[in-house]
């Protein structure tokens, strides 16, 4: 059993006391420990994980106890700070360097809250508020804003407007640009798998810092839509709707929304001359997609979905006039006989799109439940059954293939 010395004192600080004070279900439980030592730690049985500060799992229930401590700016980025963590350093001082009042609450062994930065009262009032100054030290911090309210902004949230005027300033000083592809990626993957993605690009864009981040989606916002098509007619605030549809037809999957987001990422390369029509807009996606999934190091699977919903979006709008033989070859560029999970993915991403629109949130979108059913008639060919026919070498291909066709227009009726 895990003992520290009775000088020590143990704390349970961060998202599972924001989230209780919420009435949220409860996540990771992560302590602050004060009054002790590394050396006090690893004698109490705990073992470090931490590299660059001192964080310890507890010997029984692996959870995260980290010794209080400080930190201290000493270069550009994320990862440019000091750490200080010794016996001397208090509670409030350790909560000081949070991020956000919300977060900065700690609860003591006997239940009782320590709040000296009022996050209590920002969570009662709906709230973010930076906790200081130190915030512009990390341009993380803008995207954790953006991305608590991803989450939170359905229950009220709104970002205080010094907290907003001070990520202004971190967006104007250029620091984003040098935020890791992988840090940005967690953070909207988090987004993505939260209630309403939409906030996140919005307080993105409101603190003027979207066009570092993700410029590939900022270009949309300003470019016009046909408004018999688009109600909503900015491109940016339609796309903002699909996110959000795709979080509630798909809660918690970033692979969805993170194709969701980026289905028409071609419509800011549609030439001017042309809009508000855009025309090849899908095929024009295809190369900003890779390039953004690239820059974001962003999981193959995640690319390639967002690639063929992309390009294949409006052949699944147009489902109905499509022959059989258009059906199958938009089947098989999704290599949907192999990975048919991808079928599904394709029709859950253009229901989002067709219902992310303003006024068409509601209206049903019955291709993709006729995608999904014709895509299960061609999959139930068995290639066993052209074998036992006698079809061999290159013909074995040309059957399965006709099989198939055959089986979608039965399936049509």
């Amino acid at each position: 059993m895990a003992t520290l010395p009775d000088n020590a004192k143990v704390y349970l600080v961060g998202g599972a006391v924001r989230d209780a004070l919420l009435g949220l279900p409860a996540g990771d439980h992560d302590y602050a420990v004060v009054g002790a030592g590394v050396q006090q730690m690893l004698d109490a049985g705990f073992r470090q994980v931490g590299r660059d500060f001192p964080v310890f799992l507890h010997p029984q229930t692996g959870e995260e106890y980290a010794l209080a401590r400080t930190e201290r700016k000493s270069a550009r980025g994320h990862t440019g700070f000091v750490v200080h963590a010794d016996p001397s350093v208090t509670l409030e001082e350790d909560l000081r360097r949070r991020d956000f009042t919300l977060n900065a609450i700690a609860r003591d062994a006997d239940g009782a809250l320590v709040d000296p930065f009022r996050g209590v009262a920002d969570i009662e009032a709906r709230v973010l508020r930076h906790v200081g100054d130190a915030f512009v030290e990390d341009p993380l911090r803008v995207l954790r804003a953006a991305r608590f309210m991803a989450r939170f902004a359905p229950l009220g949230f709104t970002v205080a407007p010094e907290t907003l005027s001070l990520m202004r300033v971190m967006a104007a000083g250029g620091e984003l640009a040098e935020l890791v592809p992988e840090r940005v990626w967690q953070e909207l993957a988090k987004a993505l798998r939260s209630a309403s993605p939409a906030a996140f690009l919005r307080t993105l864009r409101d603190a003027d810092a979207l066009r570092a981040v993700l410029p590939d989606v900022d270009a949309l916002y300003g470019v016009p839509q046909r408004a018999e098509y688009h109600p909503e007619v900015d491109t940016g605030t339609h796309v903002e709707l699909v996110c959000d549809m795709a979080a509630r037809l798909a809660p918690g999957d970033d692979l969805i929304g993170y194709a969701a987001l980026c289905h028409d990422l071609g419509k800011a390369l549609t030439p001017a001359d042309t809009l508000p029509a855009h025309v090849m807009h899908e095929q024009r996606g295809v190369a900003p997609v890779i390039a953004m999934s690239e820059r974001l190091k962003v999981p193959a699977e995640h690319r390639d979905v967002a690639v063929l919903c992309c390009r294949e979006h409006l052949n699944v709008h147009r489902l109905d006039e499509l022959k059989p033989v258009t059906v199958h070859e938009v089947i098989t560029r999704c290599d949907g006989f192999r990975k048919p999970k991808r079928i599904d993915q394709l029709a859950t991403v253009c229901e989002a799109d067709k219902r992310g629109r303003t006024g068409l949130s509601e209206h049903p979108y019955p291709q993709a439940d006729t995608l999904r059913r014709l895509h299960a008639a061609a999959m139930a060919v068995r290639s066993d059954d052209i074998a036992t026919q006698g079809i061999t070498g290159p013909a074995f291909g040309d059957a399965l293939r006709k099989a198939r066709i055959g089986a979608i227009a039965a399936a049509r009726g």
